[in-house]
């Protein structure tokens, strides 16, 4: 692959990444602007605050195939693409999300990105992750405990399988949930953090 075509993928997958569903789906139903609402974040959890759960389920589907498109875009272009090169084009849709050009780089927390990022990765490693997630938050009943914890599978998976640039990469973006939740870690420690509602 040319440094031009790698260069293309990369401004692709970032500006894909950086749609921000939950604002655009928001307005369009007349919810208002979802930056005004709850904790101001663009993403399916804030979304949810607004009442309707549908749209939120939608708005995550959405963030989720932002992750898992570029994947299937590649392989459908690439026969013998390696793992490595296409997770280092492919994480652009998680920055584009979490810091979209449109949103003067205020975006959501990539973590419904990075679900789907990772179904690119191994259909294994998904459902890994919604398997830990769901497990932290039926216990905790956090949502970003459950985020930040399940998303430590990956990195942890592949430096167990000894592919340690993949871990290494993987650690980075993990990192970069960390900065995205830490409000969210603050308000854990002091016990001040919202709680899943289940509805009865």
């Amino acid at each position: 692959m040319s440094l031009t075509t790698n260069f293309f993928f990369i401004i692709f997958f970032y500006l894909l990444g950086s749609v921000p569903f939950a604002l655009i789906l928001t307005k369009l139903f007349g919810l208002g602007d979802i930056r005004n609402i709850g904790s101001g974040n663009v993403g399916a959890t804030n979304v949810l605050r607004t009442g309707n759960k549908y749209l939120a389920f939608t708005v995550l589907c959405l963030d989720i195939l932002k992750g898992l498109l570029p994947f299937i875009l590649l392989n459908s272009f690439f026969d013998n693409i390696g793992i490595l090169h296409a997770i280092l084009l492919c994480h652009f849709a998680i920055l584009g999300h979490i810091f979209p050009i449109w949103l003067k780089f205020k975006g959501g927390k990539g973590v419904a990105t990075y679900i789907g990022f990772l179904f690119g990765i191994n259909l294994f490693l998904g459902l890994v992750f919604l398997i830990f997630w769901m497990i932290i938050a039926l216990i905790s009943r956090y949502s970003s405990l459950s985020s930040i914890v399940a998303s430590l599978i990956a990195p942890i998976y592949f430096l167990i399988n000894s592919n340690y640039y993949i871990s290494i990469f993987l650690l980075y973006l993990f990192l970069i949930i960390i900065l995205k939740h830490l409000e969210n870690i603050k308000r854990l420690i002091n016990r001040t953090e919202n709680k899943i509602k289940l509805s009865k």
